[in-house]
Parts: C-alpha cells; sequence; structure tokens
C-alpha cells in the first residue's frame, strides 16, 4: 500500500489515486490525518505544500482541488528526468504529476471553446500534445515509470520492475464484404459504376465473386482466426450494423442472414462490440437500435463500443454510451493522426470533468490505426509500419498495452490496399 496524505480529499484527487492503484497494481489510500504518514511504515506520499518526513513530496498545482472547466494555463517544460511536464511546482517531482496526469486523463482541454476538423472532431492541432511535441510519446506511462522509480527508493518493496508490453488487437467492421451480402439492387448499381468510372476490372471481380469463384476483396476473417490461433490473441471486433445508409454509414445490416451468421461465428473466438454509426451521433435513439440489433446476432449482451470515424464530443457522447449501458469504449484516439489523444498507454475511467465525478465507463486508448496512416498520413505500408514499431518501442520503454485499429478491408485482398496485410503480419509477430 502508499498512503497519500492531502488536507482535502477531492474527488480528482480520488481518480487519480484509483488510477494508479489499477497501474501499479496496489492500493493508493488517501490520509487526511498527518499523524497518517508517520504511522505507514513503506511508500508514503505528501501530496502538500510543506514536505512530510521521509515522504516523496508531490506540491499541489490547485486543479485537483478545483471544479468546473475553466482554462488552466499549461507551459511545458523539459523536466530535467529526461520527458516533457507541465505544472510545475517543485517538490521532489518537481511539478504535480497528480494534476497533470488528470488533465491528460480527464481531456480537460476538450472541455474549452476550439476548432473542429473536417468531421466535426476536435482538431488534434487543437491539443497540448501536438503542440509541444509529445503525440507520439505516452508521456503519462513516462512519468509513472519516473514516480516507479521514486517510490522505490523511499521503499525497496514497492514493484521495482516495469511491466511488459501486451498487444491488443481490435478490428472495426465497416463494411462485411465488398460485395458479398449487397443484395441485387446495390450490387448492380456498384457494377454499372465500375464501368462508368473505366474500372472493368473491378466489374469483372464484383461478377466472380458473386459467382463464388474467387474470395471477396474484404473477406479476411478466416485468415485472422489462423493469425490469433498462431500467437495466441485475444481480439476485439467492432460490428457496424446500421440500417440507415448515408455518406458515411454503407454497412450491410445485421438482418442480412450472412451478416449475421459472421457475427455470430466471430464471437464465438472474439470479444464483440459495437461500431454506432454516424447516424447515431445525430440521432441518438438510433444508439440503442443498433446495439439491439448487434445483441440479437450475437445471442447476448454487449457492452463494447468504437464510434464509427472516431466520432465523439465531451461529455455528451460518453454520457449516450453510459446509458446504453456500454461499459467499456475503444475510441479515445483521434480519426485523422496516430498517437496517444489522452497520452496514456493504459485503460482508464472516463472522468465527468462537468459534472465532476468519475464513471463506470472505461476507456482504452489506440495509439494506431491503419486508416489514419493510409488516408490522412498518405503512408506507405513500409512507413506505416515504421510509426508503428516507434509506438511500440515507446511503450516497451514503460510498459503498457499497444491498441490497434485495423479494418477488414485493409486486411483482405483489394489491390488498392496491397501490403497492407503483409505488414500487418509482421506487426503481430514482431509483437509474440
Amino acid at each position: 500500500m502508499v498512503a497519500v496524505f492531502s488536507h482535502t480529499a477531492s474527488p480528482r484527487l480520488l481518480y487519480v489515486l484509483d488510477f494508479l492503484s489499477d497501474y501499479y497494481g496496489l492500493p493508493f489510500r488517501l490520509a487526511t490525518d498527518p499523524g497518517a504518514l508517520d504511522a505507514e511504515p513503506r511508500a508514503r506520499i505528501a501530496y502538500t505544500v510543506e514536505a512530510g518526513p521521509g515522504s516523496l513530496h508531490i506540491v499541489p498545482h490547485g486543479l485537483l482541488s478545483a471544479t468546473g472547466t475553466a482554462p488552466v494555463e499549461t507551459v511545458v517544460y523539459d523536466h530535467e528526468a529526461g520527458y516533457k511536464a507541465f505544472f510545475r511546482t517543485g517538490g521532489d517531482t518537481g511539478f504535480d504529476v497528480f494534476a497533470a496526469i488528470f488533465w491528460l486523463l480527464s481531456r480537460y482541454e476538450e472541455y474549452s471553446p476550439h476548432e473542429t476538423d473536417a468531421y466535426g472532431r476536435y482538431a488534434v492541432e487543437n491539443s497540448l500534445a501536438f503542440r509541444a511535441g509529445f503525440l507520439k510519446v505516452p508521456l503519462v506511462n513516462r512519468w509513472l515509470e519516473d514516480l516507479r522509480k521514486r517510490l522505490v527508493s523511499i521503499d525497496p518493496s514497492f514493484p521495482a520492475a516495469t511491466p511488459p508490453l501486451l498487444f491488443q488487437p481490435t478490428y472495426d467492421i465497416d463494411m462485411a464484404w465488398s460485395f458479398r451480402g449487397k443484395g441485387a439492387w446495390r450490387n448492380t448499381g456498384g457494377f454499372l459504376r465500375s464501368l462508368a468510372l473505366g474500372r472493368p476490372g473491378d466489374a469483372l471481380t464484383r461478377i466472380r465473386v458473386l459467382l463464388g469463384q474467387v474470395p471477396d476483396p474484404f473477406d479476411c476473417y478466416a485468415w485472422l482466426d489462423d493469425l490469433h490461433d498462431r500467437y495466441g490473441l485475444r481480439p476485439v471486433y467492432f460490428f457496424h450494423v446500421c440500417a440507415h445508409r448515408n455518406r458515411y454509414d454503407k454497412s450491410i445490416p445485421a438482418h442480412v442472414p450472412s451478416v449475421r451468421a459472421l457475427i455470430r461465428e466471430t464471437a464465438g473466438k472474439a470479444r464483440i462490440g459495437l461500431h454506432p454509426s454516424w447516424h447515431s451521433g445525430d440521432a441518438p435513439a438510433a444508439l440503442l437500435d443498433e446495439k439491439k440489433a448487434l445483441e440479437e446476432a450475437v445471442g447476448q449482451p454487449v457492452d463494447l463500443s468504437r464510434q464509427h470515424y472516431i466520432r465523439f464530443s465531451l461529455p455528451g457522447t460518453f454520457r449516450q454510451l453510459v446509458a446504453a449501458g456500454i461499459h467499456a469504449d475503444f475510441s479515445m484516439g483521434y480519426g485523422s493522426c496516430n498517437g496517444f489523444r489522452a497520452s496514456v498507454a493504459a485503460p482508464f475511467r472516463w472522468y465527468d470533468l462537468e459534472r465532476d465525478e468519475v464513471t463506470a465507463l472505461v476507456l482504452h486508448p489506440f495509439c494506431f490505426m491503419d486508416a489514419n496512416a493510409f488516408y490522412e498520413q498518405k503512408m506507405s505500408p513500409a512507413e506505416g509500419l515504421e510509426e508503428l514499431n516507434e509506438f511500440r518501442n515507446e511503450i516497451s520503454r514503460t510498459g503498457g498495452i499497444l491498441l490497434t485499429i485495423w479494418h477488414n478491408s485493409f486486411l483482405g485482398t483489394d489491390r488498392s490496399l496491397a501490403g497492407w496485410r503483409e505488414m500487418y503480419e509482421r506487426v503481430v509477430s514482431c509483437e509474440k
């Protein structure tokens, strides 16, 4: 146990201590009695203006005893330990690491007025991580590994070993197949459109797929099953099942027998989550309809989600997920640039900043998405592999979870995405 003395027991401080307890695997207990530290023979922290004898001293910035979402000045500097930091206050750590962790995990900056990107999302360019140059770094993990060393120096029994890197593969199934399952009208329209665009090869492929002569270009499921079996992986699949079609939602609905069979078969090998549609962001009631449709296909409750196009806004989207019975969301990242949106490679609970309360919704951050690398960052498979390896190396330094997003379209046989499937297999083989 680690005893933390503070004059006040705020919800924000308790949230940070709960996160530290989960991260290190042992309890961080708050004490408001000054004598508590004297009675604690093991690791102890004085989160006070004045230092405590025999304790690690962290000087409070003030954010954790405040309320509301008023803008807070964040001046980033180069810490002597070799990382970026802000909320400089002095003490043994040099800055209020608790407040800085809270500011990043709560996504405090996203509650302030901000510019949006072309899809109406919080733009990565607004973020402190982007502007200060630490977007590609799990900065919270770095801080906590430095904190680990400081706590070990006080109490040698504190866990000294850096945890291992864990790889978590996840997949977004925006459209189960390129041609299969779409019915006569959609396939006829697609066939004529390919001819009109001067792509007779695509039209011929469509016919051959529908005749069962060649696999559908988006069909990678058996290949993925084999990959997971070989390397002992437990993936998560997020299915887009919206029946409402628009510019962004073009899925094959869950009531189509072939899609229903695919979902149920996949559920026997992996965890299944909902991929809430773009439409559900404009029509909240659609979220419940989509969740019900997926649950009927799976044959059991579904409590995982990831937003289509990583479209979410705080706090509204996450409140809707909580109300719908979603317990874990995997959307914490950017839909335009790879990196660490919350500057962490570990799960954490969502803190509703406007209500100043912790929720039961657990956020699982990702750092790499194939669509970002290809469409937004204009990378080749080799360049994408280099970026992914940089993320892996960063997380290896501190321990944490390398969570990636891949689409079945990238892992099939679509000629326009040649090389990405092979690149992904190299990634998986390196992780194991």
